[in-house]
């Protein structure tokens, strides 16, 4: 398989934005809680970043509440493991015997299969970036299905910052040099094309990313 590099990810910025306006730059507020997603990141946790972010973006204004969704959504990065491993794992059991491939839903997963994705766009694209992850998440542990639902959905239902600018910020955090997971940030940076953000305001995000610092562990 071919590394993801930041090169790579740009190049595909470049095919996917490529006939979409320039549009308007970040304004500071923007930029700065999108700045916060990078620091607070797991795959930075630099805690000179983190403060120099918190306090540049309660300088523009952003309240509280807005940076505590942001670094909620931050948070969610932990998910990737999730989707990283989950369709590995049932694979490997069914080669090995330790589970059966292509179990019928029971009533209660087929239950929570429709009430968290069932013809949601939103997992259908999702899908097409992970084929399989849900499916296979919801066959070994219903539990950890709906915690996955019910912990990303944290950051996206107080709305207290502008659904554009969260995509943005995780598209960030998909974008840092440490992390470079492409599923998300393909679904990340599409959802911010729909959303009406433009060139500009895209490639600003992609600069923030890159200045993310690296992950030297925490003390």
């Amino acid at each position: 398989m071919d590394a993801i590099d930041i090169p790579s990810l740009r190049a595909e910025t470049d095919r996917l934005t490529e006939n979409l306006p320039d549009g308007s730059p970040l304004d500071a507020q923007a930029a700065a809680l999108i700045g916060l997603a990078a620091a607070v990141s797991v795959t930075s946790l630099d805690r000179a970043a983190i403060d120099e972010a918190i306090g540049r973006a309660l300088d523009t204004g952003a309240s509280m509440v807005q940076l505590q969704e942001i670094i909620a959504l931050a948070s969610g990065l932990g998910v990737h493991s999730l989707m990283a491993s989950s369709a590995v794992l049932l694979a490997e059991g069914v080669k090995r015997g330790l589970v059966a491939r292509d179990v019928p839903r029971d009533v209660e997963r087929q239950r929570l299969w429709d009430k968290h994705v069932g013809d949601d766009p939103f997992w259908t694209e999702f899908s097409s970036e992970l084929p399989g992850f849900l499916e296979a998440l919801l066959q070994l542990s219903p539990e950890v299905f709906t915690g996955f639902f019910e912990y990303c959905a944290i950051p996206w239902r107080s709305g207290t910052v502008r659904a554009w600018i969260k995509e943005l910020a995780a598209l960030a955090c998909d974008a840092s040099p440490s992390h470079r997971f492409r599923p998300g940030f393909r679904v990340h940076l599409k959802n911010a094309i729909k959303l009406g953000v433009g060139r500009t305001a895209i490639y600003q995000t992609l600069d923030i990313a890159a200045a993310a610092p690296e992950h030297r562990g925490f003390a």
